[in-house]
C-alpha cells in the first residue's frame, strides 16, 4: 500500500488524527510498559512493624537487601533467611534507603513485617479474576440510611487496612431491584480469615459484675500489635491430646472508660487465688455477645483509674503449630475490631468468590489470546470483504487503538482489569469495527464531490450516534445497579464506545477520506 507525500500530509495535519495521535502517545505514557524489570514490588507492610515504623511503605520496589540484588521473590526469601534477629537491615529501594532492625514475630520466627510480589510490566493493575484473590458480596440484613450504609463501607475498608493488603476495594451495589449490596474485592488475598472478619458485626464490650467498662472503637485509644507487647505467649497440650495457645496484647483505653473502671472496681471485695490477691469479680470480654474470655484483675488495680490493659485469648488446634495459628486470627481478629469498631448491622455473606493465582493467570492467558484472535480473524474478514489493504489495515489500526486508548485510561485511574473489563474492551472494539464499516460502505458508494463525501460521512454519523446511544442506554442500568463483573462489563463498554464515537471514528472517517480520493 503507497500512500503519496501530499495525502500522508493530509492526514496527519488533519485536528482529528492529531488528536488521536496525541491521546495514543499520552495511554503508552500512562500504561509505561516495562520490558526489563528490576528488583520485587513491596505489596503489603504490617502495621507496627520494624518495616513501617521506619517509612517502608507498600508499591515500593525493593531492589537489594544489604547490597545483595533482589531480582525475584526467590531471591527476596534467600536473603530474608540470611538475616539475624536484632541485627540491622537494609534495603535500598526507589524511594531511598531504609535501616531498621529484625525482630521475632508473634510466633517466635524472623519477621520484618512486609509481603513481596514480582514487579508489573506496566501500570495496568489486574483483577482478581486474572491475578487471583477474593470477591465477597455482602447484604445487611436491614435496611440502612445513606449514611449507615457508608459507615459500613467505611469500617469495613478499615478492618481491610489492618491487614496492610495495597489492593482492596469496598464499594456499594445495588442490583435491578433496588437492592444495596457492600462488594469487597481483595486482589491477591486468599485468607478466608480475612473474609470472616469483614462479616463479623464485631460489638466488643469488657465487663465487670455485668456492667460495660469499655467497648471496641470509641473507647479505645490504641491498640498494641508489635511483638513486644502482642503476640502468642504460651503453647501447650491439653487432656484430649489437642494443643492450646493464648494470646495477649495491651490496649489503652480513654479517661471516661478509665473512670467507669475506678466506679465499679471500688465497690468490689479482694479473693487470694495460687496466693495472689484479686478482685471478687472478673472483667469479662464480649465479641458480639459471645464470652472471649475472663480476666483475673488484680487487687491493686481497685479503684484505680487505669488506661491500660492487656487483652488475653485462647487458639486450638490438633497440633501446636495449628493452635499458634488459630491463636494468632483469633487476636488479629479482636485487634481489628478494637481498632475499627463495631459494624452499625450484622452482614450477610450473599456469594464468597475466592480464585487462585495459578488460575488467575491462566484466565488472563487465555483472554490475551482471544483478543489477539478476534483481532486477527476481523482483519482477514475486512480483506476478504475490501480486498483492499488501504481500507483493511486502518480499521484494524483503529481498532487497535481503541484498546491502547481505554488501557491508558484504566492505567491513569487505577482500575482493575478483570475478565468483565476485557469483555467490555472486545465489545467496544466490536461495536467499533462496525462502526467504520459503516463509514466506509458509505464513503465508497456514490459520486466523488465534497458535498457528496459530507453528506455521506454525515449520514454515516447519524448510524454511528445512534448505535452508540442505544448500547449506552443498554449498558447504564447495569452500570448504576448491576453488581461486580456486570458493573464491570457496563463501565468498559460505555467507556470504550465513547472514545470510538468521539476520538477514534472521526479520525478514521478523515484517513478514509483522503485514502479513498
Amino acid at each position: 500500500m503507497k500512500v503519496s507525500f501530499e495525502k500522508a500530509k493530509e492526514i496527519l495535519t488533519s485536528w482529528r488524527v492529531l488528536l488521536l495521535i496525541i491521546i495514543i502517545i499520552l495511554s503508552f505514557v500512562a500504561i509505561k510498559p516495562h520490558f526489563e524489570t528490576q528488583g520485587v514490588m513491596i505489596t503489603s507492610v504490617a502495621t507496627n512493624s520494624s518495616a513501617q515504623i521506619n517509612g517502608v511503605m507498600s508499591n515500593t520496589i525493593l531492589y537489594n537487601i544489604n547490597g545483595e540484588t533482589v531480582n525475584s521473590v526467590n531471591e527476596y526469601s534467600v536473603a530474608i533467611s540470611k538475616l539475624l534477629p536484632e541485627n540491622t537491615v537494609r534495603f535500598g529501594t526507589d524511594k531511598g534507603a531504609f535501616s531498621f532492625i529484625v525482630k521475632l514475630n508473634n510466633v517466635g520466627e524472623k519477621d520484618i513485617g512486609i509481603s513481596v510480589e514480582e514487579v508489573p510490566e506496566s501500570n495496568l493493575k489486574l483483577g482478581i479474576d486474572l491475578v487471583g484473590g477474593v470477591r465477597v458480596l455482602l447484604e445487611p440484613n436491614e435496611k440502612l440510611s445513606v449514611q449507615e450504609f457508608q459507615d459500613v463501607v467505611d469500617i469495613t475498608q478499615k478492618r481491610l487496612n489492618v491487614f496492610g493488603l495495597s489492593d482492596i476495594s469496598v464499594k456499594q451495589v445495588n442490583d435491578l431491584e433496588g437492592n444495596s449490596f457492600v462488594l469487597v474485592e481483595l486482589a491477591g488475598a486468599s485468607s478466608k480469615n480475612i473474609v470472616e472478619t469483614i462479616v463479623q458485626q464485631g460489638v466488643f464490650e469488657a465487663r465487670i459484675s455485668n456492667e460495660t467498662v469499655f467497648a471496641g472503637g470509641s473507647d479505645i485509644t490504641s491498640v498494641c500489635r508489635s511483638a513486644d507487647c502482642a503476640g502468642v505467649r504460651s503453647c501447650g497440650q491439653v487432656q484430649d491430646g489437642s494443643y492450646a495457645c493464648t494470646f495477649n496484647f495491651r490496649v489503652d483505653i480513654t479517661p471516661e472508660a478509665a473512670k467507669r473502671h475506678s466506679d465499679i472496681t471500688e465497690k468490689l471485695g479482694t479473693q487470694f487465688v495460687g496466693g495472689q490477691e484479686y478482685l471478687t469479680e472478673k472483667l469479662d470480654l464480649y465479641l458480639d455477645d459471645k464470652l472471649v474470655d475472663s480476666l483475673l484483675i488484680s487487687s491493686s488495680l481497685k479503684g484505680q483509674e487505669s488506661t491500660s490493659f492487656t487483652i488475653s485469648g485462647p487458639g486450638n488446634g490438633n497440633s501446636q503449630d495449628a493452635a499458634q495459628i488459630d491463636a494468632l486470627n483469633n487476636m488479629k481478629t479482636l485487634q481489628t475490631v478494637l481498632i475499627t469498631g463495631s459494624l452499625p448491622v450484622k452482614l450477610n455473606i450473599v456469594k464468597t468468590d475466592f480464585v487462585s493465582g495459578e488460575l488467575g493467570e491462566k484466565f488472563f492467558n487465555t483472554a490475551i489470546t482471544a483478543i489477539l484472535i478476534a483481532i486477527a480473524a476481523v482483519g482477514a474478514i475486512l480483506f476478504v470483504r475490501y480486498r483492499k489493504i488501504k481500507i483493511a489495515l486502518p480499521i484494524l489500526l483503529t481498532g487497535l487503538s481503541e484498546v491502547v486508548i481505554i488501557l491508558g485510561v484504566a492505567a491513569a485511574i487505577k482500575w482493575n482489569l478483570d475478565l468483565a473489563a476485557l469483555a467490555g474492551i472486545l465489545a467496544a472494539v466490536g461495536t467499533g469495527v462496525d462502526s467504520q464499516i459503516v463509514i466506509t460502505d458509505e464513503v465508497l458508494s456514490g459520486g466523488k464531490t465534497i458535498a457528496t463525501w459530507k453528506e455521506r460521512v454525515g449520514r454515516a454519523f447519524f448510524i454511528i450516534f445512534g448505535s452508540y446511544a442505544t448500547v449506552v442506554a443498554a449498558m447504564l442500568p447495569l452500570w448504576f445497579m448491576g453488581a461486580g463483573l456486570l458493573k464491570g462489563f457496563a463501565i468498559v463498554t460505555i467507556l470504550g464506545v465513547s472514545i470510538g464515537v468521539f476520538i477514534t471514528r472521526p479520525a478514521y472517517a478523515k484517513i478514509i477520506e483522503v485514502l479513498l480520493k
